[in-house]
């Protein structure tokens, strides 16, 4: 019970309390009055009676007497009347039993306990004494006027009590307002969500304590929000380029290779090589200053070109060579932006050089795309020999042409695809996902679709022309349907994750029809929804709508690839998911570097802080699940615990 609830209830009891006292205190005093009220009748009847029949009385006339008697004790209001003479013998005796309405009930007949009053009176005659008169009042009388009374006063209480009640209902929930308050305060502090209250109570004893949860409220948020800067600037330091503020050169391969070389849904991919040939003459002539100032801006016009690619990649590999790693896109399509790159680097060199000469061919830029399957040092490997051509030729940008990836492309592909998964012929692989006890959790769904030869076709072939089609929302749907299904015919198997993507997120009518298909399923909780980390800081809003809606379907929602994102993971403390996953190229190494084992360190602390589970994906050795078990996490995933299997 509240503390509210309870202060209403003791206030209650104690007003019930009293209330019953001044009752029983009214009602005493009203039996009190009554019988007061019934001996001064019954002592006026007496008289009056006396009064009358005086004559008869001293002539001993008896008919007379009943005559008289009978018609005032037909009234109702008497119990017994008795004349008697001068000795005490009776001249007349009139009794009946008392006789009470039914509308007194036979409890309060029991539990009242009234004795009517008998009077009695001396008559004389002629200055003669001839006799007494006793009169005793009806007891089914004082039981009704009683019983009246005492509804009239309960009624009365009733209605009082329930007007006090809801008085001080009122009253003590508009005082102790700030502590419910307060309660939600330490509630939302709980998830790390912080709520200040800006009106202070009137209340001192109140206002203090509102003033104190405040501060504390602000020095939590303070603690945490230092906890992220240092994480944060942990992580610059371990993966970024200090000048640049890109990726470095171990953190650039890394997500590199997590991208090109894993079977994952990044698709084929482009890869631009920016190289600054002259950088050692640039830095000579012009001075390390200036110099720096030329590398930020190639730096900045690289994450210019970076926002118009999806979920692109910017690192610099050396002092000299920039790295851009984009969603795959023909050259002609990408040429306008490099050219424009190249022409903001001339204006800073003429700028530099003033009437000097500027070095020829100062910059190149090799471009090269992924073949079937990807291999990140082959791409590297091929967009520095693009360079090199570059250079030989004379020219700015140079392209290395893949015949595996004009294939990929060609249109009987395309037509293949578009069919494939517009009429669903998706089938399933899952990789399982181990708890600390080595129990499963859930299989993470992997589509596949068979090429033409009828052999199964890895993502990496065929989600670069879904994309290209606009068929990235139907591919989602698709896996969904099939996932369902399988929940359907299988209750008992293995709960499963699926992956979503920005296209099924942000399409019209989506959310709709993900929650026809959930409403459904008798099982909706062996069913997860994980979505890139990258897609949600860039429609937060969209997330928390959906996420509302998965929760009310007691559906998962987990973040993938978490961790890598430049723009940090403050967003956790907003979004609350159930499990994040930490990206595979944190993972990779984390049984040989420091630098990685402590940001994952932090990267599980700050989750678990917020009651987030903590997964890592890509776990291939003993020593990596052995190092993550010290470091805390929840779980793992990898080939270490099986390769892909098919969903049945």
């Amino acid at each position: 019970m509240s503390l509210v609830n309870q202060l209403i209830a003791a206030v209650m009891a104690v007003l019930i309390g009293l209330a019953s006292g001044t009752l029983y205190v009214m009602s005493e005093s009203g039996k009190s009055m009554l019988l007061r009220q019934l001996e001064s009748h019954a002592q006026d009847s007496a008289t009056h009676l006396g009064l009358y029949i005086a004559p008869y009385m001293a002539s001993r006339d008896s008919a007379a007497i009943e005559t008289a008697v009978n018609a005032i004790f037909d009234s109702g209001f008497y119990q017994r009347i008795s004349v008697l003479d001068p000795e005490g013998e009776p001249l007349f005796i009139k009794e009946t039993p008392p006789r009470i309405s039914d509308e007194v009930p036979n409890w309060f007949v029991s539990l009242i306990d009234i004795e009517p009053p008998s009077m009695q009176r001396s008559i004389t005659h002629q200055w003669r004494h001839v006799g007494v008169i006793h009169v005793q009042s009806s007891a089914g009388y004082a039981y009704e006027r009683f019983w009246e009374a005492a509804q009239r006063a309960l009624i009365l209480f009733v209605v009082l009590a329930i007007l006090a009640a809801l008085i001080i209902n009122l009253l003590l929930r508009y005082l102790l307002k700030p502590l419910k308050t307060v309660e939600r305060q330490a509630q939302a502090l709980a998830q790390k969500t912080y709520i200040e209250q800006p009106q202070l109570p009137k209340t001192r004893e109140l206002r203090s304590v509102v003033l104190a949860m405040n501060t504390m409220v602000r020095q939590v948020r303070q603690m945490f929000d230092e906890q992220t800067r240092t994480i944060e600037e942990l992580r610059s330091i371990a993966y970024r380029d200090p000048l640049t503020g890109l990726l470095n050169q171990r953190a650039a391969t890394a997500q590199l290779q997590e991208r090109i070389d894993y079977d994952r849904d990044f698709g084929p991919a482009t890869l631009v090589l920016v190289r600054l040939r002259a950088l050692s003459e640039i830095n000579h002539q012009t001075g390390e200053e200036n110099t720096n100032h030329l590398l930020k801006l190639i730096a900045e016009s690289l994450r210019e070109v970076a926002d118009h690619g999806g979920r692109a990649l910017v690192g610099r590999l050396s002092g000299a060579e920039f790295v851009l790693l984009t969603e795959q896109q023909p050259l002609q399509h990408l040429k306008p932006r490099l050219e424009k790159l190249l022409e903001r680097v001339d204006s800073q060199l003429m700028a530099l050089y003033d009437d000097n000469p500027v070095p020829a061919q100062a910059m190149l830029l090799g471009v090269s795309h992924t073949a079937d399957p990807g291999d990140s040092s082959q791409l590297i490997s091929e967009a520095r020999l693009a360079t090199k051509e570059a250079e030989q030729r004379q020219v700015a940008i140079q392209e290395y042409a893949s015949s595996a990836t004009m294939e990929n492309r060609s249109h009987s592909w395309h037509q293949h695809v578009a069919s494939a998964i517009s009429n669903c012929q998706v089938f399933l692989q899952y990789q399982r996902l181990i708890d600390a006890q080595g129990a499963p959790v859930h299989g993470e769904l992997l589509a596949r679709i068979l090429d033409e030869e009828n052999a199964p076709c890895p993502a990496g072939r065929f989600i670069g022309v879904a994309r290209d089609l606009g068929l990235l929302d139907a591919m989602d749907r698709a896996v969904i349907l099939r996932a369902l299904a399988h929940i359907r015919r299988q209750p008992d198997a293995i709960a499963v994750a699926i992956n979503l993507g920005r296209d099924s997120l942000l399409a019209s009518g989506f959310a709709r029809w993900l929650g026809e298909q959930l409403a459904g399923l008798s099982q909706p909780e062996k069913i997860n929804f994980e979505i890139n980390e990258t897609v949600i800081l860039n429609n937060t809003e969209s997330v928390l709508a959906l996420k509302e809606q998965l929760h009310t379907f007691r559906v998962k929602l987990g973040v993938d690839n978490f961790g890598v994102h430049p723009q940090g993971f403050s967003y956790l403390y907003r979004l609350q998911p159930d499990y994040v996953k930490i990206d595979g190229s944190l993972i990779r190494d984390i049984d040989r570097n420091d630098e990685d084992r402590f940001f994952v360190r932090s990267l599980i602390g700050v989750a678990h802080n917020i009651q987030v589970s903590v997964y890592a994906e890509h776990v291939e050795r003993d020593s990596q699940l052995e190092q993550l078990r010290v470091l805390g996490i929840d779980g793992t995933q990898g080939y270490l615990h099986g390769r892909p299997r098919a969903l049945d």
